[in-house]
């Protein structure tokens, strides 16, 4: 059985927001039969916290570079482009 990917949910304050994301994406996922692990963080905290984590999505600009898959939306925040993400989320956990 292949090991459970982990996904860091970043904000810039790493609550609400993050915290809005995480679910809408979690429960988009387990229809489409993923599961996986979750964790929240602030935006200035990704950097401390990506070498365990396999996919990182976040409403906000991080540096470049991080070594990891990186998406960056608003998508669940304002509907626009929200399939699109899931589909680039999903392709990125089955990856």
């Amino acid at each position: 059985m292949a090991k459970q990917k982990t996904v860091l949910f970043a904000c810039g304050t790493g609550i609400a927001t993050s915290t809005v994301v995480a679910h809408a994406v979690e429960d988009a996922m387990k229809e489409r039969g993923i599961r996986f692990n979750s964790r929240q963080c602030k935006t200035t905290e990704v950097a401390g916290q990506i070498d365990d984590v396999d996919l990182v999505i976040t409403t906000a600009q991080l540096p470049k570079d991080l070594g990891k898959p990186v998406i960056t939306t608003l998508a669940f925040l304002t509907g626009i482009g929200k399939a699109d993400a899931l589909d680039k989320i999903e392709a990125a956990l089955r990856g």
